[in-house]
């Protein structure tokens, strides 16, 4: 009994670990400034491959998981450009930036905005 109980515990072990091996996670800057932005770039990300889509509103990092075997990491780019965000690789459209609220328009200079 004590061996059925191991071999379904290493099974289910070997599982999970074979599942787990297939996701990959990446970060990158996307451009941002509210709690909104995070909103509207984590929901964009709500697509088949990824799993957990993280933007965090200070350093303006997402940190993104997904299975390379359903969507690459040009496509999450691509679909937080098409969400109105620049990415390293895509730049939002002018239409899709200019759906954004008015809190959402980061400045797309690139530049760090400083509070005087």
């Amino acid at each position: 009994m004590k061996s059925l109980k191991f071999l379904a515990i290493a099974l289910l072990a070997f599982v999970g670990g074979a599942a787990s091996a297939q996701s990959k996670t990446d970060s990158l800057k996307v451009l941002g400034n509210c709690g909104m932005c995070k909103k509207h770039i984590e929901t964009a990300l709500k697509v088949k491959g990824v799993s957990t889509a993280n933007w965090n509103v200070k350093t303006k990092v997402l940190k993104v998981s997904y299975d390379p075997s359903k969507v690459t990491l040009d496509q999450v780019q691509q679909k937080v450009a098409d969400a109105g965000y620049d990415t390293p690789k895509y730049k939002a459209t002018k239409e899709s930036y200019l759906k954004l609220d008015d809190c959402c328009q980061y400045d797309r200079t690139g530049k760090e905005q400083t509070s005087h």
